[in-house]
C-alpha cells in the first residue's frame, strides 16, 4: 500500500471512496453529410463503487461517444448520468480520461507531466505536489525516469506516464480510452499486470472501453458487449476469475471464446446469415 504521509500529502494519497455511476436511459446522435446517426439508443448501466467495467463492440457501437458523455466532454440528446446521485454536467476532477494517445507534453520531462495536473490542487504546497508525483512514479515503475524526455521514452512507457498523470489527482473515477491499442502484444501484456495491481491497491472505479475481447476478459469485473446502428448494450458477461489474471491462460480465453460466439450470432444475425 502507499507510503504514509504527514498532512495535505497523506489526505492526498488516501483511499479515497471509489464514485457509482448511474448511466439512466441515454441516447445521442450526431448529425453526418449521409445524415443523422444514432450513436446510442437508450442506454442503462450502473457502475458499482470500485468495479472495473470494460465496453466491448465494433467501431461505431457508442463506446467511446459513452465514455466522453460519462465524463462530462459531451452531452447526451436525452437521459443523464449521475456520479453519486449528482448529475454530471460537464468535465469533473472527480472523472479523468485516459486515451489512446498519451497526449503528453513534450515540452516537460516525465516528472513534469506527472506534476502538472497536481497544480490545480491549490491545497497543497510545491513539496507536497512533488511528493505525490514521486508516488504515483513509484507506482507504475518509471521512479528512474523521472527527468527523462518525453521522446526517449517507448510506447509503453509513454502510457505509464499517462497512467500516473491520471492517477495523481486522486480522482474518484478513471475514463480509459483504448489506452494500449497501439502498443506491442508483449508491451500490453506487461501493462495489463501492472494495471490490475494499481487497481486493487488504488480501489479506483474504472470503465474501460477495447475492441479486443481478451484484453476486456483479462482486466474487467463485467464485459458489456455493444452493437451497432443504433449503439446499445447487447450482452453483459460477468467474470469470475482470480486475480491476477494471465493473458494466456485456458480459462481467460474460454470466457473471451464465449463473449466472440456472441458477437458473431449478432453479427450474423444482422446481415441474415445463419452464425
Amino acid at each position: 500500500m502507499f507510503r504514509q504521509k504527514t498532512g495535505s500529502v497523506s489526505e492526498e494519497l488516501q483511499l479515497i471512496p471509489p464514485s457509482k455511476l448511474a448511466i439512466e436511459d441515454v441516447s445521442k446522435s450526431f448529425q453526418t453529410g449521409t445524415g443523422n446517426v444514432l450513436a446510442l439508443d437508450h442506454v442503462s448501466l450502473q457502475v458499482n463503487e470500485g468495479e472495473f467495467v470494460c465496453l466491448v463492440g465494433p467501431s461505431g457501437c457508442g463506446k467511446t461517444t459513452l465514455l466522453n458523455i460519462i465524463a462530462g466532454l459531451e452531452k447526451p440528446d436525452s437521459g443523464r448520468v449521475l456520479a453519486d446521485g449528482k448529475p454530471v454536467t460537464g468535465p469533473g476532477r472527480d472523472r479523468l480520461v485516459m486515451f489512446q494517445e498519451s497526449a503528453l507534453f513534450p515540452w516537460l520531462d516525465v516528472f513534469g507531466n506527472v506534476l502538472f495536473p497536481l497544480r490545480l490542487k491549490p491545497q497543497l504546497t510545491n513539496k507536497d505536489r512533488r511528493d505525490v508525483a514521486r508516488y504515483y512514479l513509484e507506482l507504475v515503475g518509471l521512479t528512474r525516469f523521472e527527468h527523462a524526455n518525453i521522446h526517449e521514452l517507448s510506447g509503453g512507457m509513454k502510457q505509464r506516464v499517462a497512467l500516473a498523470r491520471s492517477l495523481a489527482p486522486n480522482p474518484r473515477v478513471l475514463l480509459m480510452d483504448e489506452p494500449f491499442a497501439a502498443l506491442d502484444a508483449l508491451t500490453r501484456e506487461q501493462l495489463y499486470g501492472d494495471l490490475q495491481r494499481i487497481w486493487q491497491e488504488r480501489k479506483k472505479t474504472i470503465v474501460f472501453v477495447t475492441h479486443n475481447v481478451r484484453e476486456a476478459v483479462c482486466l474487467g469485473d463485467r464485459v458489456l458487449l455493444f452493437s451497432p446502428n443504433p449503439g446499445r448494450i447487447q450482452e453483459e458477461f460477468p467474470v469470475d476469475l482470480a486475480r491476477p489474471r494471465d493473458f494466456n491462460s485456458l480459462d481467460l480465453a474460454g470466457y473471451a471464446s464465449r463473449i466472440m460466439r456472441s458477437l458473431k450470432s449478432f453479427n450474423a444475425a444482422q446481415n441474415g446469415a445463419t452464425p
